[in-house]
């Protein structure tokens, strides 16, 4: 049985976030607030769902001392973080360039720092493309507008056969999320692309150049999913707003990084109480304390 390479992740958290102007003129929008948790817990908690516990986090030379001190080495949740920068936003595909040296030739994952997904099949969905042993995965979602969106048409057999960006008239309402599994080649493709006329790096184009070549799968996010966008004022209240229910009605929080962490095993209870020791007496660190007593 050949033996897989253990998959790295990558967070891009760049841009300048000119959307959310004035709330981004001085901090990135990964570290706003999604509810009771800066935006960035929630791609990272997409990361640790997949067991991926080597983390590279991607931002401008101005926000990485942000980022490092809001999540430090990773120890905390029992994983290792490194810290890149992007001096300039030269597109998406450009984060597989800059973490080449990081993911030493072996398969990576890609998630957007202002991408939220959660539901129930999210954990099989992501261990389903860990598990496979070349190309890539994409995650679609049903849109109502997909005009909005880069678009993937399926064939009869579930294979991408079309990526459009933002189409006039588009084929499938199935939209592209932020989040991309790669094999070992990726950064090596990344560097064969040319900018596209907004002198940027496409993640579309790279994700062509594996489905040219028959290696492009596709997870699809079916009813109970959710995936949000919070790169405007609008969807980041939205998300807020969401997650704020799902807390009240359930009891139960969304990518909680520390359990994560617990529920992996990489921290134990002793870690987790610790933890939310020094949260204080915030609402968070009380959910933490629960958890080593409750039924769940």
């Amino acid at each position: 049985m050949t033996h897989l390479a253990k998959r790295k992740g990558i967070i891009l958290a760049g841009g300048q976030g000119t959307r959310l102007y004035p709330i981004t003129a001085v901090v990135s929008k990964q570290l706003l607030p999604v509810y009771d948790k800066p935006l960035i817990y929630y791609p990272l908690s997409v990361l640790l769902l997949a067991q991926i516990r080597d983390i590279c986090i991607i931002s401008t030379p101005e926000q990485l001392p942000l980022f490092r001190k809001l999540l430090g080495s990773g120890e905390q949740f029992g994983v290792r973080f490194e810290y890149a920068e992007q001096a300039k936003p030269n597109g998406l595909a450009e984060a597989m360039i800059i973490g080449e040296d990081f993911l030493e030739g072996g398969p990576s994952a890609l998630i957007l720092g202002d991408n939220i997904l959660f539901g129930q099949q999210l954990l099989p969905m992501l261990l389903d493309a860990d598990a496979a042993p070349n190309g890539a995965t994409i995650f679609a979602t049903h849109v109502r507008d997909p005009r909005r969106f880069g678009v993937v048409d399926l064939n009869v057999e579930g294979r991408p056969v079309a990526l459009v960006e933002k189409p006039e008239h588009p084929t499938s309402n199935l939209a592209v999320t932020g989040l991309y599994f790669y094999d070992q080649k990726a950064p090596k493709l990344a560097r064969s692309l040319k900018p596209s006329s907004r002198g940027e790096l496409e993640i579309t184009d790279l994700n062509k150049l594996y489905m040219e070549s028959g290696e492009l799968r596709a997870e699809v996010m079916g009813r109970g999913m959710a995936w949000l966008d919070a790169g405007t004022p609008e969807s980041l209240l939205s998300a807020a707003n969401l997650m704020e229910v799902l807390d009240n009605r359930q009891g139960l929080k969304v990518a909680c990084l520390e359990e994560i962490a617990w529920r992996n095993k990489w921290i134990n209870s002793d870690d987790l109480v610790e933890i939310a020791r020094t949260l204080g007496k915030s609402p968070y660190g009380s959910y933490l304390s629960s958890l080593v007593t409750s039924a769940f």
